[in-house]
């Protein structure tokens, strides 16, 4: 990590469905200045939750916006967008949220959302990834840090790690040991994007080589013609 120190750390609204490991990751790195940002709210689409719990350990505050069987969506992504902006984020992380946004929410923060997949995306996309993986018979399969678009994990690919499939892995254990690479990634991939310069071109992730800007927040991102 950067051993320079953002004056203002950058805002994080990390958004959840389950037990929180990878906000964990990120609540536990937001413990050192040099990572340049924190979590300032924890969001979920449903309570009594065991990710809430991390949050409010922490002191984080949490909010439940959850997504009724017939509820109308468009409505439920508007609240949704209302309630995270009012955290001014300057980045969201979906981290293991299991509701697609929409429109206002990406017309909100296109190209500051960001999520994990574990696999090497574009393939196995979905919510099935190491299983699918493990089902074609690849060799080799891992974990993918990327900006959320309108599609299924179709978006601009910010980070990728390579992980092993053991002849006797199964589903389980080969999902543990990319769970284990997502939330590294995920740490170093937020840290890039709030204390370095970038752009997008062309779907490719362009990093400016110049040092940590010295606020460190992540209105450094400019998005490119994709």
């Amino acid at each position: 990590m950067s051993p320079a120190v953002p004056a203002a750390p950058a805002r994080l609204v990390v958004l959840i469905s389950g037990s929180g490991t990878l906000l964990q990751a990120l609540l536990e790195a937001s413990a050192d200045p040099a990572y340049g940002a924190e979590v300032v709210a924890v969001g979920a689409d449903r309570d009594h939750i065991a990710g809430l719990d991390r949050g409010a350990a922490y002191g984080v505050p949490t909010f439940v916006h959850p997504l009724g069987q017939g509820d109308d969506r468009d409505a439920w992504d508007v609240g949704l967008t209302e309630r995270v902006a009012g955290f001014r984020p300057d980045l969201v992380i979906s981290a293991g949220f299991m509701k697609l946004v929409g429109p206002a929410f990406l017309s909100a923060f296109g190209g500051r959302m960001i999520n994990t997949h574990p696999a090497l995306l574009p393939a196995f996309p979905g919510i099935h990834g190491p299983r699918d993986a493990l089902r074609y018979g690849v060799k080799v399969t891992g974990a993918t840090v990327f900006l959320v678009d309108a599609g299924v994990d179709s978006g601009v690919i910010l980070d990728q790690e390579a992980v092993d499939v053991a002849d006797d892995d199964s589903v389980e254990t080969l999902h543990e040991r990319i769970k284990w690479v997502e939330r590294r990634l995920l740490v170093k991939s937020t840290h890039r994007l709030v204390t370095q310069t970038w752009r997008v071109q062309d779907r490719r992730v362009v990093w400016d080589p110049e040092p940590v800007r010295a606020t460190g927040r992540s209105d450094a991102g400019e998005q490119g013609d994709e």
